[in-house]
């Protein structure tokens, strides 16, 4: 029952994300740039954090400072714009 609580939460999570984004398009390209600008820099947990903490900043995604409070759905986001960078940098 609770893995079943845990799905309803996750997908309700991801629903209010992707809300965000269709309401405000800019947030995606925004929020690469910000990955482009900290992945590599420096260590993958500093960067995340950096990433993390530059998308609450300038967009009205909030995404908490520490890590240990991340949700499903900010994991999920991060690692995305992490494999985006990877795959962009793989072209070049």
């Amino acid at each position: 029952m609770s893995s079943e609580i845990q799905k309803t939460r996750v997908i309700n999570e991801l629903r209010e994300f992707i809300k965000k984004l269709l309401q405000d398009p800019r947030i995606l390209e925004q929020s690469l740039t910000v990955a482009r600008k900290h992945l590599g820099q420096y260590g993958d947990d500093e960067a995340m954090a950096r990433v993390a903490n530059e998308i609450s900043d300038t967009t009205s995604v909030h995404i908490p400072e520490d890590p240990a409070e991340h949700s499903e759905a900010d994991k999920l986001y991060l690692e995305l714009l992490k494999e985006v960078i990877a795959e962009e940098q793989a072209l070049y």
